[in-house]
């Protein structure tokens, strides 16, 4: 019987302590490496087989036959609220392989610590969903709410197909409101809230050169792709990193008094950070409150990688026929990637850099769920009496999701992450030796097993 007050299944949890790992387990043995297309047809069938086994209703999301396909399931509770999970069963690659101290996809546990390839992103907090979602049902028979959940394959790509599989099934993903890959606990212990995630413009620059490789000798007379490329990026911001754009910063929407308040509120991790990235210092001496307004609201131009020539051992005098690099703007609101774009062609004609080819490779407008949305306050106020601590709310993130403007559009969902995932500061994501604390795995068992059921 349903209790009429959130209330963990507590006997089932101690009974299978082991369940969420072992789930995790199953997730992260399955390479699923959507930039490769490596193991993705396996782990969608390994995806939707676990929705299965849970109770859910699946169906698997198409928009062409080319993409991976989105795993969907709907689990009908007593209730008539109804969530929509979002997560994404793709990994990044590996690579580079030999700095991972066990193999990526051979999870294994060392001191407390799950490692494996998408034990944080994504996987994890997958793991922790199902756990929750099988004690509630094993304790109770069904849940109070009713839950939709779609799980891609495409997230570390950037979503190509979100779009258009949104717009298809949008009726399949109509709930009350939406709960992203999620957020954590701070070491404190205090729940964590994403309200937001910041736009992206991803471009790849091309410059030819020469019709070949030449002599290094011949570099008084030989144009150069790699000098062109690198005085084409170094116009593109200051040293302190003002980007030169003209008009970048024109539709830069400033912070509500809310959102300041709210980084304001939250702890310094400056020496997380630190630990983290491995750095003594960060840009321009920014430290607290500073620091944290220029990660959530500042845009940004970033080389994200360059080559050209020769990399190898030893020396090879050699003036390169080709130079590439690539680059991502993080916008915030109301930056229009589409307009950066243009802004950006526009620019570098203006500077004589015609013959730079750009192609682009990612696009996305940022999402901002505001913070006085009823939503919002609902999770804020479970997650803040799970934990009896204040939640620590960052009204926008770093990163970024493309997936969320077309859900904005073609849904029309409040969303936000909220603290049931796994990660901590030193998770590292994306990075070798990505790993989890077996005892947040733990507290976001409990954590979804309790919102759920408030959730009701």
């Amino acid at each position: 019987m349903m209790p009429s007050t959130p209330e963990l299944p507590t006997t089932y949890l101690a009974d299978h302590a082991d369940e969420a790992v072992d789930l995790l387990t199953q997730l992260c043995k399955q390479p699923s490496i959507a930039a490769q297309n490596y193991g993705i047809e396996a782990m969608t069938e390994l995806t939707e087989r676990l929705l299965a086994e849970s109770g859910f209703q699946t169906r698997r999301l198409h928009y062409t036959s080319q993409a991976p396909a989105a795993v969907y399931g709907e689990l009908r509770g007593s209730g008539p609220y109804t969530i929509l999970l979002y997560n994404h069963y793709d990994v990044q690659p590996a690579e580079p392989l030999e700095l991972w101290q066990s193999p990526p996809f051979e999870p294994t546990i060392r001191e407390g610590k799950f490692f494996a390839r998408g034990a944080v992103d994504n996987k994890g907090e997958i793991a922790a969903r199902l756990a929750a979602i099988r004690a509630l049902r094993a304790t109770y028979g069904e849940l109070p709410i009713t839950l939709r959940w779609i799980i891609e394959g495409e997230e570390e790509i950037g979503s190509p197909h979100f779009e258009e599989i949104a717009e298809k099934y949008s009726e399949l993903l109509q709930a009350d409101g939406c709960l992203w890959e999620g957020a954590g606990f701070t070491d404190d212990g205090n729940p964590s809230l994403n309200l937001g995630t910041k736009g992206l413009l991803y471009v790849q620059m091309d410059v030819q050169g020469v019709g070949i490789d030449a002599h290094s000798g011949q570099a008084p007379i030989l144009p150069s792709a790699t000098w062109r490329l690198v005085q084409a990026l170094a116009s593109l911001r200051t040293p302190s990193g003002q980007v030169r754009i003209p008009g970048f910063y024109a539709a830069v929407r400033p912070p509500t008094d809310a959102q300041l308040g709210a980084i304001m509120q939250q702890k310094n991790k400056d020496e997380q950070l630190k630990q983290a990235h491995q750095v003594d210092h960060f840009v321009d001496g920014l430290s607290g409150v500073a620091l944290r307004e220029r990660v959530a609201f500042a845009p940004t131009c970033n080389i994200a990688g360059l080559n050209s020539g020769y990399t190898g051992d030893g020396v090879k005098t050699v003036l390169p026929a080709k130079a590439m690099a690539k680059i991502d703007f993080r916008l915030v609101p109301d930056q229009d990637p589409h307009e950066i774009l243009r802004q950006l062609r526009s620019y570098l004609h203006e500077q004589g850099y015609d013959d730079i080819n750009l192609t682009v490779l990612g696009a996305a407008n940022p999402v901002v769920t505001p913070i006085d949305d009823p939503f919002v306050q609902k999770i804020r106020s479970i997650a803040e009496t799970f934990a009896d601590k204040p939640a620590s709310i960052s009204p926008i993130v770093g990163g970024s999701l493309p997936l969320l403007d077309a859900l904005k559009r073609h849904v029309g969902l409040p969303g936000l992450s909220a603290p049931g995932n796994v990660g901590y500061w030193g998770s590292g994501a994306h990075a070798p030796n990505e790993h989890i604390r077996l005892t947040d795995l733990e507290r976001a068992v409990r954590y979804n097993c309790y919102m759920f059921m408030a959730l009701g």
